[in-house]
């Protein structure tokens, strides 16, 4: 397949004119447009006028059309994966709630051995969103199942998703929490989550090993002059990178351009946070056995505190966009920088000879044309 005459966006993060072969599922070249003989690929698909984008990778998620990831059936995850991929996002790392160790281990063992009997995105890692969180931050997270870090259950875990679990949420105030970074550092990567902790304490825990925050400013302490709190130790550690929720609810504009400024557009990771209301009318639904309201967008728990998000991520990318982003920044962060954050960057995350070739074909005005999934457009 060659793909021709569009405005790619490369791995230098440009749009450039470019076209692309394809053979079998991966990108095979990139070269000014019509510099391919014909020969090369006896079919063609004319990309003017539009843009070419990585698939996105959603790595904070919980489900969209009314089911959860947590729901652990094959119907649950083929009806996200199917959705996922029609909005233009191809690899996903869906997040799990704080529950029983016992229905986390189920969870866990079933996306390890789930095999698609429909086309969907890639199902290329776990977000372990609890149950390892502070009380007095846990959200929309159910308080009954909290605990202390606890090195033996996270083993157990990572041994039932077939060491599919990529990020974990942890608070490091909590009693254990340095020590489970410390030991387990090498094998994913801990995210600093609904947490109390100040400065001093996140520094700790990022001198520990833990090089992510899970959607900054949510759940956690304010950023301020004499307390910057996990906010200003994720800014003073380069190599940590910071989640936003840009779905025009969570966080106000000017901060969304605030943070591309102070992290840089290396650093920061689009996530949409959405649970299974998205993709759904107006209506109650559930979130980790809670009740949630959704109004449009708006998810909320009976006591008023906002329960994720109702916006998928191409939607939240359009959103940071509307905000101020520059496009390429907003595209870098919603396709490379998740890719990076999860160790998947050799396959996904930008159009470079060699990668799967995931690709959405944007019109200008930011609407999705067509999907090329694993080099195959989508009907």
């Amino acid at each position: 397949m060659l793909i021709k005459n569009g405005l790619v966006f490369t791995d230098s993060c440009l749009f450039e004119k470019k076209d692309i072969l394809i053979s079998k599922d991966k990108i095979s070249r990139l070269e000014e447009s019509r510099s391919f003989h014909s020969s090369l690929s006896s079919d063609s698909y004319d990309a003017s006028d539009c843009y070419i984008i990585p698939g996105l990778t959603d790595i904070h998620f919980h489900g969209c059309m009314g089911y959860d990831f947590c729901d652990g059936t094959d119907e649950a995850l083929e009806a996200i994966t199917t959705y996922e991929l029609s909005q233009g996002i191809t690899t996903i790392c869906p997040a799990t709630m704080t529950l029983p160790e016992e229905s986390l281990l189920k969870i866990c063992q079933h996306a390890a051995n789930y095999t698609p009997k429909t086309l969907g995105a890639t199902i290329c890692g776990i977000n372990l969103e609890g149950p390892f969180l502070s009380y007095a931050k846990k959200g929309a997270q159910n308080p009954s199942y909290l605990r202390c870090p606890d090195q033996a259950m996270l083993s157990r875990l990572l041994e039932a998703s077939n060491h599919l679990i990529k990020l974990v949420a942890i608070a490091p105030e909590e009693a254990g929490a340095y020590e489970c970074i410390s030991a387990f550092k090498n094998q994913v990567s801990f995210s600093i989550a609904h947490t109390t902790a100040d400065y001093a304490t996140s520094l700790k825990a990022f001198e520990a090993g833990a090089n992510h925050v899970t959607h900054l400013y949510n759940a956690m302490p304010a950023f301020s002059h004499r307390a910057p709190g996990v906010i200003g130790a994720a800014f003073d550690t380069p190599h940590c990178m910071v989640e936003l929720i840009c779905d025009g609810i969570h966080i106000h504009p000017s901060v969304v351009r605030s943070t591309f400024k102070l992290f840089g557009d290396d650093r920061v990771i689009l996530i949409s946070d959405s649970m299974m209301a998205c993709g759904m009318p107006s209506g109650t639904y559930s979130l980790g056995g809670q009740a949630v309201t959704v109004t449009k967008n708006l998810a909320t728990l009976k006591d008023g505190a906002i329960a994720g998000s109702a916006t998928h991520l191409m939607d939240c990318l359009r959103i940071a966009i509307s905000m101020g982003i520059p496009i390429e920044s907003a595209i870098k962060a919603a396709t490379l920088n998740p890719a990076r954050a999860i160790g998947i960057e050799k396959n996904y995350g930008s159009i470079t000879p060699g990668k799967i070739a995931h690709l959405v074909i944007l019109k200008k005005d930011l609407s999705i044309k067509d999907i090329f999934f694993s080099g195959i457009l989508l009907k």
